[in-house]
């Protein structure tokens, strides 16, 4: 079972959302979870309704008590907004005990020139630090957290973030970087590891999927499911759908004069409904089977997927617990 889930998609899809819910899903009959955002966006205290996450590990949540015979209570979700610079750091004084002089490097702009003119070390660092939270134990020698759950960048950018060893190859052929990156790869390659692709089903966004999870297996890194997020119930059955889509106008004359709306008599109230209804019927009919076709292609990936329907009311607190639950019934991810 994998313990570090690295969540990506493309930007709109809701990827931070499905993370957050992950984690709480995750977190159940006494697991420990931690949640990381690496892009400095705090999407996931607005998620959770908190204060900005510091540069620390802090519990946010409680996870969903277990369902069925035997109820157990949820485990806890924690929570950290890695900064690079601070990761940085964290780094130099580990490796070379700057103490003091590593806080005067912050102040002259060097920690924030180093990461720009070298992106692969901010990888290296915001990477290494989830996966130092993977292998961390306690006292008894048991991980600290049963699962790391990382809300990643987009599709476009996440097999370059997380391919870090290729990355700083041409910083540093030896010494702590380059064991660094290493030691990350090793946890970034194993089974230990799994990335999610979150989508629609749209063509844009399940086209990224599929390059997406192309690109991570050239490079050996292990994909694990697709999440289609905001997913809409058909409204109408097959044999309606094709009847909307044929735009038969017969049929809706007679279901609102038995509705009450009066016969369909010329320039009568449901002679002027049944236009605009029939327009609704065949758009309707036309995302269905636009979504059928998707569907299809990303069930040919090959990889197991998990379907959270659309909140027409918006994500909130009680809406990520949903959509948590959701994520648990449809079996382990």
């Amino acid at each position: 079972m994998s313990r570090l889930h690295v969540v990506s998609g493309k930007g709109g899809t809701g990827k931070t959302t499905v993370a957050a819910a992950l984690a709480l899903a995750l977190a159940t009959e006494g697991r420990r979870t931690l949640l990381v955002e690496v892009e400095g966006r705090q999407g996931i205290a607005q998620l959770f309704e908190t204060e900005a996450l510091p540069y620390e590990e802090r519990k946010i949540a409680v996870g969903p008590a277990s369902e069925g015979g035997g109820r157990r209570a949820g485990g806890e979700v924690h929570a950290l907004a890695i900064d690079a610079e601070r990761a940085l750091l964290d780094y130099l004084q580990m490796f070379y005990k700057l103490g003091g002089a590593g806080r005067a490097l912050k102040k002259l702009g060097a920690i924030d020139f180093a990461t720009t003119i070298a992106p692969g070390l901010r990888d290296v660092l915001l990477t290494g630090k989830a996966c130092e939270a993977v292998r961390r134990k306690d006292k008894t020698g048991r991980f600290l957290y049963d699962a790391v759950v990382m809300d990643a960048p987009p599709t476009g950018r996440i097999t370059r973030f997380l391919n870090v060893n290729d990355e700083v190859a041409g910083l540093a052929k030896i010494g702590p970087i380059h064991h660094q990156a290493q030691a990350v790869m090793r946890v970034l390659k194993s089974p230990e590891t799994a990335v999610h692709m979150v989508t629609l089903l749209e063509e844009m966004p399940v086209q990224e999927t599929a390059d997406g999870i192309a690109e991570l297996r050239a490079a050996g890194i292990p994909v694990g499911g697709i999440v289609i997020n905001m997913t809409r119930p058909a409204l109408l059955d097959n044999g309606d759908l094709e009847v909307a889509a044929r735009g038969a106008r017969t049929g809706i004359a007679k279901a609102l004069s038995q509705a009450g709306l009066g016969g369909a008599r010329r320039g009568g109230l449901a002679e002027r409904l049944i236009d605009p209804l029939l327009e609704q019927a065949r758009e309707h009919a036309e995302r269905v089977e636009l979504e059928r076709t998707e569907h299809a292609e990303l069930k040919a990936i090959g990889l197991p997927t998990y379907e959270l329907e659309l909140l027409p009311e918006g994500v909130d607190l009680a809406g990520l617990y949903r959509l948590a639950r959701d994520l648990r019934k449809q079996g382990p991810i």
